[in-house]
């Protein structure tokens, strides 16, 4: 069943003015249509941040590991 134009108009109206009032909540909404509706548009909450975030992480432990083999190699070759 679809919404008549004028029904259209007023949802329209009320996103708008959520989208004023509550953008935080605007963008949960908006993530979630999008789901629904097996769109693309999914907004994640934290945008790249996250990933960003571990990607620095996982490879700040490679790198400790590779220091402590290469540091205890070192202690081996010279003992």
């Amino acid at each position: 069943m679809s919404l008549s134009g004028k029904e259209r108009r007023i949802l329209a109206e009320i996103e708008y003015a959520l989208a004023l009032e509550d953008p935080d909540l605007a963008r949960r909404v908006a993530a979630i249509n999008s789901i629904e509706s097996g769109g693309e548009g999914y907004m994640r909450p934290y945008g790249d941040r996250a990933r960003v975030w571990v990607t620095r992480h996982v490879w700040l432990i490679v790198g400790s590991v590779v220091l402590v083999v290469a540091l205890l190699t070192l202690a081996v070759l010279l003992a």
